[in-house]
């Protein structure tokens, strides 16, 4: 009687873990391509993000925003002597 149960229990487990060793396979390769997806986005955030970074630094030279002022605003650097100071006591 013992030989049939350790039988049958074999007949049961055994489809039982293949069926686990399958389902956790596919769960693995499902995995995989959901990090590969998520690594392609973070290489192309970073990237995205370095442009921005190289357009930061090249819009926001002196340079650069002096002659736009001059050029597009009108607008001419004044001496020292030309400037007025008002300073507020509270």
């Amino acid at each position: 009687m013992s030989n049939r149960v350790l039988l049958y229990i074999m007949v049961i487990t055994l489809p039982l873990a293949l069926g686990a060793a399958a389902w956790q396979s596919t769960r693995f390769v499902s995995l995989q391509k959901e990090i590969t997806v998520l690594e392609d986005q973070q290489k192309e955030l970073v990237e995205n993000s370095n442009r921005i970074i190289a357009d930061i630094g090249k819009l926001s030279s002196p340079t650069r925003i002096e002659e736009f002022a001059k050029t597009n605003l009108g607008l001419d650097k004044k001496k020292p002597e030309e400037i007025l100071q008002i300073h507020i006591k509270k």
